[in-house]
């Protein structure tokens, strides 16, 4: 009989074998880093619930929401707003005040693990906590997936007895822009002022207001029970308004944004509704006629304001005309 065969054959076999114990090890090795990982964020989620019983019943407010870089605003003009007063009166419970309802709610508290967990439906990662403060950043979560952004938000609450008792100051004192906060927005405004392409929403929001009873102008508002939340800046970000005119030269209905600058002079920007290309340029011509001929003779224009400060902003107009 040829020995060769045989020797190749347990040659193989031995490789084989040898290769499934490194496969099983290599196995092994992944598991093991799997529960010793999963083991870890047990560990801190258990160490974050025994936090949060040391803060049983202690009352919140938030006292400060900014961005990485400290500022509470972006460059479009939108403001982080620190609104949050709470406590919790138990380990899977807390009471959240709603500005809106003015009353405080009860929800709940979920934890999922580090120090990552779900407030009255908002997913938080506990950043410090002690029984003067708390600092969380806030998650963006989809479908129980983190969504790391580049920017992020942080809350910082201090306890009420801290504000009064110790700090012995007015809450209302925390949240009046900062300095920094400041400065950004004066540069915003000089650029906006300077050239309206640099425009941003105003926290105050432009207003349109009607000089002629040939205009009648609607303010769009996010109703009391929209059920996507009806945040306050929905209202400022874009300020949308239906317009309609009477005793028009036709009856026409256009979509379209213009500026609102720091006096209260309305530019036409740009259409907001489809048009075939070779209707374009004419359709163009219309709203600016529009804007030109009705929009800035039948209505007062009061500018957006951020801080105080008036600045050219953009506004979204729906604008209907009548011949009647």
């Amino acid at each position: 009989m040829n020995k060769a065969p045989l020797i190749t054959i347990t040659r193989s076999l031995v490789l084989l074998f040898v290769f499934l114990l490194l496969f099983a090890a290599r196995c092994n090795k992944g598991y093991r880093a799997i529960d010793d990982e999963r083991k870890r964020k047990a560990a801190i989620a258990l160490r974050t619930k025994n936090l949060i019983k040391q803060i049983k019943g202690i009352r919140y407010t938030e006292v400060k929401r900014v961005f990485d870089d400290g500022l509470s605003f972006t460059s479009v003009g939108f403001q982080l707003i620190p609104e949050w007063r709470i406590s919790f009166p138990s380990l899977d419970s807390v009471n959240i005040y709603s500005p809106k309802k003015k009353r405080f709610l009860n929800g709940p508290v979920v934890f999922d693990h580090d120090s990552i967990f779900n407030v009255a439906w908002a997913w938080l990662k506990l950043v410090h906590l002690s029984k003067d403060s708390l600092k969380f950043q806030v998650l963006h979560v989809t479908n129980q997936v983190i969504n790391d952004e580049k920017v992020h938000v942080y809350m910082t609450l201090y306890a009420n007895d801290y504000i009064t008792n110790k700090l012995h100051a007015d809450t209302a004192n925390f949240w009046k822009p900062t300095k920094r906060d400041t400065l950004y927005i004066k540069n915003l405004v000089a650029k906006a002022n300077a050239d309206p392409e640099n425009a941003f929403a105003g926290t105050e929001p432009a207003e349109l207001i009607p000089r002629s009873p040939l205009i009648t102008v609607e303010k769009e508002k996010v109703p009391d029970n929209d059920p996507n939340g009806g945040k306050i800046y929905d209202e400022y970000l874009l300020p949308t308004f239906n317009i309609t005119i009477h005793k028009a030269y036709q009856d026409f209905n256009h979509f379209f944004t213009v500026y609102v600058n720091e006096k209260g002079n309305l530019i036409f920007r740009k259409s907001n509704e489809a048009m075939m290309p070779e209707f374009a340029k004419s359709t163009i011509e219309v709203m600016k006629g529009i804007t030109d001929g009705y929009l800035k003779l039948y209505l007062n224009a009061k500018p957006g304001k951020t801080l105080g400060i008036p600045h050219t902003s953009i506004v979204l107009l729906n604008v209907t005309g009548y011949k009647k």
